[in-house]
């Protein structure tokens, strides 16, 4: 019995490890109605009243740009503008976007018809499919870069294609990596959560996203015991990113 409660006690929730504090959730799917996150406005403010409870301060919201969710910015900043005039609490609001790497991808950086991520509006947040990169990966990464952008790569773990060469290259490069905080309580699966686990033991990641589309999934992933002591040490250094 001693070894399973000690087993069971080194343990902690990401809840509970301090890390939303004070912190900015760089991704996320909380505007409403525009994607396949957050659909009705009062969702929306259910989950920015959820955030103020465990204490994240800045919020970007990232709604997905690709050819399956042609958005575009000023719809986009449309339907921003409604939120905020909906929401009078304490977290800060930022639009961006998530874009994907796709043939729509390629036409809006030639038009830079873009909604950058950051405070000094530089980076680019973008992601793959989860399965196989696009072609040419590594040429529109460093094209995004030519234009004077910071690419970060949306939640590296979760592409199975890639392997440990990879994102070693990738940092190598400059590509900033963003971690969805739920893969390391097991949200996405256990090889999201071991690559997630990995990359944060090599301090690649430069800070995390909730990539929040549902806020019950996002509230049990936080409050599963889940993660060792080891692994709550590393935390501390994704908590924000200056960019």
């Amino acid at each position: 019995m001693l070894s399973i409660f000690s087993a069971f006690s080194s343990k902690k929730k990401l809840k509970d490890t301090g890390i939303f504090r004070g912190a900015t959730d760089w991704h996320s799917h909380i505007l409403p109605g525009v994607d396949d996150g957050i659909q009705k406005m009062e969702d929306s403010l259910a989950v920015l009243a959820y955030y103020e409870e465990i204490g994240i301060s800045e919020v970007w919201l990232t709604p997905h740009i690709m050819e399956d969710m042609p958005n575009t910015p000023d719809e986009l900043r449309a339907r921003f503008q409604e939120l905020t005039e909906a929401y009078q609490g304490p977290v800060k609001l930022h639009l961006a976007a998530e874009n994907m790497l796709d043939n729509l991808f390629n036409d809006r950086l030639d038009k830079k018809e873009l909604l950058p991520i950051g405070p000094q509006g530089d980076h680019l947040l973008v992601e793959t499919s989860y399965f196989q990169p696009p072609i040419d990966l590594h040429g529109t990464l460093k094209r995004i870069q030519e234009i004077g952008y910071t690419p970060i790569l949306a939640h590296p773990e979760r592409y199975r294609y890639m392997e440990d060469s990879d994102y070693d290259y990738l940092v190598g490069q400059n590509v900033k990596l963003q971690l969805n905080i739920v893969s390391l309580a097991g949200g996405y699966g256990k090889p999201a959560q071991d690559k997630a686990l990995y990359l944060l033991s090599k301090g690649y990641y430069n800070f995390f996203g909730s990539d929040l589309h549902h806020l019950n999934h996002f509230q049990q992933a936080i409050t599963a015991k889940v993660l060792k002591k080891d692994t709550v040490a590393q935390l501390p250094g994704i908590q924000n990113l200056i960019m």
